[in-house]
């Protein structure tokens, strides 16, 4: 049976000709089968290619693909190029085809890389590993598109046999390897982009990027709910509009219902970059970049396209995916699907003695972990701390050293100055020891947050101004088997993640208005953070500098090892 034709007026977008002209797109069979130029056309917003987020973790979203796919399509995204590592932590491979099986429910085209990093480091505890050979065996997929971030940088310098091995698998494949090196300069990124790295979205700084750019690189330019880097790359897509990408990385629900991969455009634009070149940035250059099957509105290609209005507000009006209309006027037409739940989650409920910390002896302070308080000490002291500081806005931490008091021998957190207690809580193990540390930076005043989403491992990570509040907080998660929590003297409440402890099941609109509503309720303690509950959830992410806790100690990615705690 012949395929329905369909057509389509307007002002087409013409990104490989570089050209904006009236004109018809005609489809049958899902694919474009002629675009005509016509002067009477006289209605009809622009017809462009759809947006490509370049690089993002789904998990983040708090939803499992195909419902992630339901929101992402009314901004006019019509394709991710996907790392699954949050939930090969947890789950290894079974957990990145559980990905795949859940994207293909949906014509939205999802494109799922080989995570390289699981787990991301050795000084941690994850659900699962994936080893060379494995890695290698995903990428022999064809639905498998690109190792995934290699984000242990002093491996990759070092020349790891390991890391090495997955390379030239990807190489070997005709697939682009990502990479995921914040900080590295000059020589030192030289070194990272010769053994086959071919993009970085960890740039925080411009000069960084020029860096990396000039070891031909390619850079994606990172706006998400807690890395929000655009003001500082910006400036790329004007004197490097070849070799840019734009991509979310981690985006929390809340701000999945009102902007995706459209607000990084509308920025662009209002920035003053050439505006052929901004849509290439959103379209073209990530698919050319991984050889993705997206449309990029040429005669032959899948009828992915959007309609949009307007350049300075651009706002997308329908978005088609392989023909199909699945998005118009902000409303999404796509089913909502129920999704099956797995999950690793062994963790048992704690008490708050196992949150205690003492002053560490000599043996404990070199293994960088507060061991539980077992017995009190007679008087009161002080200790030089090293306290992680998190910066709003940004994935990278530094290191601050502060005096914190030892009353009773238990080292205390002291709210008012916003020196709180962060703990990490083995969630693959029931009952494996609690490391504690110190936090600035979140400005609670009372009551403790805490979240299975611990990238990249996914063990439980809390902050808090006191033991029974950090206790109370993780035994939510625990009890949920996953989630997000928030304990404070209004009450408690928690989100639950059923779906290997990093999303949700139900209506993506659901889930962002809990999601609001805890992230308020952080708030209301005193957060100072534009997303606390992000921010929280690299706290445990080793790989970027400088000072983060896993569930084994305080660690230093500056000098790839355990530090003390106190000093």
């Amino acid at each position: 049976m012949k395929a329905q034709a369909h057509r389509l007026a307007g002002r087409i977008v013409d990104l490989h000709r570089r050209r904006i002209f009236p004109g018809v797109v005609e489809w049958a069979g899902g694919r474009i089968t002629r675009i005509t130029e016509d002067p009477g056309v006289k209605a009809g917003g622009y017809i462009a290619p759809g947006f490509v987020d370049a690089h993002i973790h789904i998990e983040s979203s708090l939803l499992p693909p195909a419902e992630f796919a339901r929101w992402a399509v009314v901004h006019g995204t019509v394709a991710t190029v996907s790392d699954p590592h949050e939930i090969a932590n947890v789950l290894g491979g079974a957990g990145v085809d559980y990905m795949i099986r859940d994207g293909r429910r949906t014509p939205f085209k999802f494109n799922f890389g080989a995570p390289s990093c699981v787990p991301a480091t050795t000084f941690e505890t994850a659900g699962a590993a994936l080893d060379a050979a494995a890695v290698a065996k995903l990428l022999a997929r064809p639905e498998i598109k690109y190792l995934s971030e290699v984000m242990n940088f002093p491996g990759v310098l070092a020349r790891d046999p390991a890391l090495m091995a997955m390379i030239a698998a990807a190489q070997k494949h005709g697939k682009a390897v990502d990479g995921h090196a914040p900080g590295l300069r000059g020589e030192v990124a030289a070194q990272y982009a010769a053994a086959g790295i071919t993009t970085d979205h960890e740039c925080f700084t411009l000069p960084e990027a020029l860096d990396k750019l000039a070891c031909g690189m390619k850079i994606l330019i990172r706006e998400g709910s807690a890395a929000r880097n655009f003001a500082a790359l910006a400036p790329l897509v004007k004197t490097h509009p070849g070799a840019v990408m734009f991509c979310c990385d981690d985006l929390h629900p809340d701000l999945l219902m009102r902007r995706h991969l459209d607000e990084h455009v509308r920025r662009a634009l209002r920035g003053g970059a050439d505006r052929l070149d901004v849509l290439r940035c959103a379209s073209v250059n990530p698919v050319e970049h991984y050889r993705l099957d997206v449309g990029l509105l040429r005669v032959g290609d899948p009828a992915d396209f959007i309609v949009f209005e307007g350049w300075r507000d651009l706002r997308v009006r329908r978005t088609y995916l392989r023909g199909e209309l699945v998005a118009r006027d902000g409303r999404s037409l796509l089913p909502r699907q129920p999704s099956q739940q797995p999950n690793k989650f062994k963790a048992q409920v704690r008490t708050a003695g196992e949150f205690i910390c003492r002053a560490p002896s000599p043996n404990a302070a070199k293994a960088g972990l507060l061991r539980p308080l077992r017995q009190a000490s007679v008087g009161d002291a002080a200790l030089h701390i090293n306290v992680i500081e998190a910066l709003n806005g940004q994935l990278v931490t530094r290191q601050r050293r502060e005096r914190l008091r030892v009353m009773d021998g238990a080292v205390a957190a002291d709210a008012r100055r916003d020196l709180l207690k962060i703990a990490v809580v083995n969630r693959y193990a029931p009952r494996a020891p609690i490391a504690v540390g110190f936090i600035c930076g979140f400005g609670l005043r009372a009551g403790a947050l805490a979240s299975s989403v611990a990238h990249d491992s996914h063990n439980i990570v809390a902050v808090g101004v006191d033991d029974a509040s950090l206790c109370a907080a993780v035994n939510l998660v625990i009890r949920a088997r996953g989630g997000l929590s928030v304990v404070g003297p209004r009450g408690r409440a928690v989100l639950p993640l059923p779906i290997a402890g990093l999303m949700a099941e139900g209506d993506g609109r659901v889930v962002a208005r809990r999601y609001t509503a805890l992230d308020a309720a952080a708030k209301r303690l005193g957060s100072r953070l534009d997303a606390p509950f992000m921010t929280l959830s690299f706290m445990a992410l080793l790989v970027i500098p400088d000072l983060k806790l896993s569930d084994r100690g305080l660690f230093s990615a500056t000098k790839w090892n355990f530090v003390p705690v106190a000093e």
